[in-house]
């Protein structure tokens, strides 16, 4: 894979290396978490509550594809010093640039609206709805200040120590005492796979949570932002790997927790948000559970909210060539700002008068990014293949061959979904 690269950089790298690791620490493990947010909490939820545990063999591969897709975003953006968005413009012109911005907003929209549902649910777990006004906007306030008004490396490490609290999930998952043997056989082993047309919308489901558009274009920007470079390239490649088998695991206990305490055969449940399913837990496996899983939720929304709206800033200035970057004024980088701004109000006012059942917009997201996802990956392969961008720094066979099964099975997925939706009694 990358061996050949590390080994050519190993004998330049400065002395102190843990000092290197720790200043290139970061848009790796961010990025792969960010992932767990609310709708993908929600998604990993559903999917326990109705499957049981058939569905940890897609987490298990996810894993795999996750490592690879962002690990090609993160070396772009050390090799380059450009986000993806700047890449896709200069390449492939602005009509497919502004196609994959406009399909990226209306995602990263709807995901955000979910982040504030999640927060809202949360709270709800434990205070009346009506707090949902004096919290929400306040919540709101503090993502908005935190961003416009700190710089990469302050909001990095608030990032990181936030990480930790999803360790929540692994201690809720063993509270809930499932069958281990079971739940290790399955998650290696699928059982009989099923094409019909929930199947099919859960397994888009759980990889357009795993693997986000938003992701890809995030973790670039970030590295490029966070001024990586080339030569310090093998710590970022480490962190970025860690990330995506982080976020996998906490999104393996949140399905072993669900699929332990909701799971019944023959009448799967349905939820409208992750609160309900952390009230849920509390007659089965009692309220430290759902304190457990209510606390988690809270953060991961929090967490999102802070990560898809930048996420997205990022991604619309660069595709118009605009200044991006934390640590701009308004003045400075308008676009930047007001992309942020813009997607943080509208989103906390959607969940504010948008009514009670979100559903829909929490779970669009993820079916959203799984369909729009090929698109960027294909755009993505061929730029990380071209030597006139790349140099020596191209992807290895391996590489290629992870991300083009991830790519084509996705379209067939979609492919097959869309079917069973134009063709009744598919």
């Amino acid at each position: 894979m990358l061996g050949r690269h590390a080994r050519r950089l190993r004998g330049r790298l400065p002395k102190s290396q843990l000092l290197i690791l720790l200043s290139v620490l970061g848009p790796g493990i961010i990025t792969g978490l960010g992932g767990n947010d609310a709708s993908g909490i929600y998604g990993y939820s559903l999917a326990g509550a109705q499957y049981q545990y058939q569905m940890l063999w897609v987490l298990a591969l996810s894993t795999i594809s996750l490592g690879v897709c962002q690990e090609m975003g993160a070396r772009m953006g050390a090799v380059t010093g450009k986000g993806l968005a700047d890449l896709i413009r200069e390449e492939y012109g602005v009509k497919v640039t502004l196609f994959a911005m406009g399909a990226l907003l209306l995602a990263n929209y709807a995901t955000t609206v979910s982040e504030f549902a999640g927060i809202t649910a949360a709270i709800e777990v434990f205070a009346s709805p009506s707090t949902r006004w004096f919290i929400l906007p306040g919540v709101a306030a503090g993502v908005w200040l935190l961003v416009t008004r700190g710089d990469y490396r302050r909001l990095t490490r608030i990032l990181l120590w936030a990480s930790l609290v999803y360790v929540v999930y692994v201690a809720s998952a063993f509270l809930a005492h499932p069958p281990w043997k079971k739940v290790l056989l399955q998650t290696f082993w699928p059982g009989s796979l099923r094409l019909d047309n929930a199947y099919v919308f859960m397994v888009i489901n759980l990889i357009g949570t795993t693997i986000t558009p938003w992701g890809l274009f995030y973790v670039q920007s970030s590295v490029r932002d966070g001024g990586i470079r080339a030569e310090e390239y093998g710590y970022t490649r480490l962190d970025v790997l860690t990330g995506a088998f982080a976020s996998n695991l906490a999104a393996f206990f949140i399905v072993v927790c669900c699929g332990a305490t909701l799971y019944h055969p023959g009448h799967p449940p349905n939820f409208d948000d992750a609160g309900q399913v952390a009230r849920a837990l509390r007659p089965v496996v009692g309220h430290l559970a759902t304190l457990l899983f209510a606390v988690g939720l809270f953060n991961a929304s929090c967490f999102g909210a802070i990560i898809v709206p930048l996420s997205t800033a990022y991604a619309i200035t660069e595709s118009l060539g605009w200044e991006s970057g934390l640590g701009r004024r308004a003045r400075e980088a308008p676009l930047f700002i007001g992309v942020f701004t813009f997607l943080i109000v509208v989103s906390a006012l959607t969940v504010l008068f948008g009514g009670r059942n979100l559903t829909f917009l929490i779970i669009l997201p993820n079916i959203v990014g799984g369909i729009l996802l090929p698109i960027i990956l294909v755009l993505m392969l061929r730029l990380i293949n071209d030597k006139r961008l790349m140099g020596a720094y191209t992807n290895s066979r391996l590489y290629n061959g992870v991300a083009w099964i991830t790519t084509i099975a996705l379209i067939l997925l979609s492919f097959a979904l869309l079917a069973q939706n134009l063709i009744p009694g598919l």
